[in-house]
């Protein structure tokens, strides 16, 4: 192999996936951003640095948990095709997994998705929760809703317990619901120390060639979880939170249909979207985010 593209066998809305021949891959998170289910065309500095940061930060907190796919994400720890400017920092070595087909949501708020099952229903996930709770409010307890894996471009789909085990079956689903509440609750601990909410988050696994379970992809990143400044929040409302707000909000105030394409981010939106995707780093990590790119070998 001379060149990564002769590698590449996935490319994502945020991700590319490599495979190296040798039972592991490259995970490379890129710069774009989606709104809606669409990619836009303007990119947002560093922003796959962040996720590959606060992944392998994550990753390392909860390895007592479950056991992940990571085995690097420095240069030393990449082949020799990966250790360029561009892929500095926000590139993973990982070993190559079954991945199981069901997206492993924990929620601990009503908030998304799941606000809107409860207005119509009272019921989340086949969870049937108290009656008169308002946006965002807290859960009694965290619950474990997942979901289907979407292709590009469509939705997630919730599943409740029954449908959820008919594709793990019942002791596989029992495993990952109560690995998915233990890494969600050691991540809220720790955020709310920081001054942010944990509102949920969603997980993915896969299985190793023994058949163990094995945590992959992002972790607790502003991609797959909802992060909400504690001094921000009020039940009754959606909070701002650490991702696409700048995004979405101009989005919204543009009348733009959400079909593609999607139009340019204004100097503005790029800029302050990045500059949130970077305080969440900082704030949930205590580490300065130039730090992590000087660890990476990132230029200046």
């Amino acid at each position: 192999m001379h060149t990564l593209d002769e590698a590449l066998i996935a490319s994502g809305k945020v991700r590319d996936l490599y495979d190296l021949g040798d039972g592991t891959l490259l995970i490379v998170a890129s710069d774009r951003i989606s709104a809606f289910d669409v990619v836009l065309p303007t990119l947002i500095p560093d922003k796959g640095r962040v996720l590959t940061g606060m992944t392998r930060y994550w990753l390392s907190r909860t390895a007592g948990i479950v056991r992940s796919h990571l085995l690097g994400t420095a240069p030393p720890e990449l082949p020799a095709v990966a250790r360029t400017a561009e892929l500095a920092g926000r590139t993973m070595r990982c070993a190559r997994l079954q991945m199981l087909p069901i997206e492993c949501v924990v929620r601990g708020y009503l908030a998304g998705s799941a606000w809107r099952d409860y207005e119509e229903t009272g019921i989340v996930g086949g969870h049937e929760l108290p009656t008169g709770l308002r946006q965002a409010a807290p859960l009694p307890t965290p619950i474990f809703t997942p979901a289907t894996k979407a292709a590009l471009g469509d939705h997630d789909v919730n599943l409740d317990q029954k449908e959820a085990t008919a594709l793990l079956g019942a002791d596989r689903y029992r495993e990952l619901a109560a690995i998915s509440l233990a890494l969600y609750g050691v991540a809220a601990v720790h955020a709310a120390a920081q001054g942010i909410i944990l509102a949920d988050t969603k997980f993915e696994f896969g299985l190793d060639r023994d058949g163990s379970i094995v945590l992959g992809d992002e972790v607790l990143t502003p991609d797959s979880s909802r992060f909400w400044p504690a001094d921000e929040y009020a039940v009754g409302r959606s909070p701002a939170s650490f991702d696409k707000q700048y995004v979405r909000d101009w989005l919204e105030a543009t009348g733009w249909d959400k079909t593609p394409p999607g139009p340019e981010l204004p100097d503005a939106v790029r800029d302050g979207t990045a500059a949130r995707y970077r305080e969440a780093y900082e704030r949930i990590t205590g580490g300065r985010f130039g730090a992590y790119l000087d660890e990476m070998g990132v230029p200046t």
